[in-house]
């Protein structure tokens, strides 16, 4: 196998340099036009025949190898969030209200590195590598909508790999995990109508604010008393509105929040006791209930027979480096829909460094991560490419 590390480093600049414009210029969901645009360029400048406007700015490749074989699919994540960037970088957000804030601007980088990667050693390759730049993955479905407008289609991918920097964990550390990885997740809505009045006349209302109290206490107990200790599971209340002046009861209050979880048996057991509890809670205290749950993600689940092959090539490639072979978080990823019937490998790159002050966590204000990862995340994702293509 080529020494894709080494040839990632050489390009070190090029790829560095990807990252920092992209930062400069961040995108949100679906609106990644300049992005996509430079995407574009750079894959035909490699000779490679694209296609755009996927899923209205995704762009998608093919590298065609010099013998017939399977086709693996790589997917790279392109949107930006709208968060008001704090970092004080060289390369901050030019575009007010919008930054980079979980590492996706790293990713689109990563993907063109891969790309040049493979692209150098076509003539090695036994089958195809379809590279996915998708837009909307924080939470707009980008990656649904480009399995509906039939991106696992033409060729049909037989294999799926993707990464993600990751800055709960430090530069080095690699995650390569069989099974569930990442969880399922919901989003809910509930709307608790009561009957509004007079703040010091409470006799003459029905209160929702005290019955929305009574519901988010009580959703607690599905994690702690009904879902098996042994299993995982998370029901968090995230967003509570209702009145909006000191002497009036309101009519209504609306709460909004996600459920996670890993299993579907598990899934449906705090389901149901969701409905239970937030519809007899809310009638014991004369309130009516509607409730909205959204399907947002399924979970990510690791082929293991893949993860293997990854983990061996980390091995190889990094042998020094901690390798985590058993890893979960309850965070979520639409990449879920694109590996539900691809067998594939999700697996994470560790980006943060304290000493260098690049220690904020993901989705905040002040992230950033040590560019030193960009190499090592490229080198992994084309070896791994490369190693799964044998199909040995």
């Amino acid at each position: 196998m080529p020494d894709f590390f080494a040839e990632a480093q050489e390009l070190f600049e090029y790829t560095r340099g990807l990252r920092r414009d992209f930062h400069r210029h961040p995108e949100l969901g679906f609106q990644e036009i300049r992005t996509a645009g430079i995407v574009a360029t750079e894959l035909q400048a490699l000779g490679l025949e694209i296609s755009t406007g996927i899923a209205k700015t995704g762009v998608v490749a093919m590298i065609e190898g010099s013998r017939p074989g399977p086709v693996v699919l790589l997917r790279f994540d392109m949107d930006a969030l709208p968060i008001e960037e704090e970092t004080g970088a060289e390369y901050t957000s030019q575009t007010p209200g919008v930054m980079h804030a979980c590492g996706h601007d790293g990713h689109t980088a990563i993907g063109l590195t891969v790309a040049k990667l493979l692209q150098a050693h076509q003539d090695e390759l036994l089958g195809s590598v379809k590279l996915v730049f998708q837009p909307a993955e924080e939470g707009l479905g980008g990656a649904k909508l480009m399995v509906k407008e039939g991106v696992l289609e033409n060729p049909r991918p037989d294999f799926s790999l993707a990464l993600h920097l990751w800055n709960d964990k430090p530069f080095g550390w690699i995650a390569v995990s069989p099974g569930p990885m990442m969880a399922a997740s919901e989003t809910f809505s509930v709307r608790i109508t009561g009957v509004g009045g007079h703040g010091a006349l409470p006799h003459d209302t029905v209160d929702p604010i005290f019955a929305a109290t009574q519901i988010i206490s009580a959703l607690q107990s599905i994690v702690s008393r009904n879902v098996d200790p042994v299993e995982t599971a998370v029901v968090s209340v995230t967003n509570l509105h209702g009145g909006s002046t000191f002497n009036v009861i309101p009519p209504y209050v609306d709460l909004q929040g996600t459920i996670r979880t890993f299993k579907p048996e598990i899934r449906e057991l705090v389901l149901r006791r969701f409905h239970e509890i937030v519809e007899g809670t809310a009638q014991a205290l004369g309130c009516e209930t509607e409730i909205a749950i959204e399907d947002f993600t399924l979970a990510v689940e690791n082929d293991p027979e893949i993860t293997q092959k990854v983990q061996g090539v980390a091995e190889r490639m990094f042998p020094d480096a901690p390798l985590i072979t058993q890893f979960q978080t309850m965070g979520s990823e639409d990449m879920s829909f694109m590996m539900d019937d691809i067998p594939g490998c999700y697996f994470l790159v560790g980006s943060t460094n304290p000493e260098k002050g690049l220690d904020a966590k993901h989705h905040h204000p002040k992230f950033d991560f040590d560019e030193a990862a960009l190499p090592r995340a490229a080198a992994l994702m084309a070896a791994a490419a490369v190693e799964v293509l044998k199909g040995e």
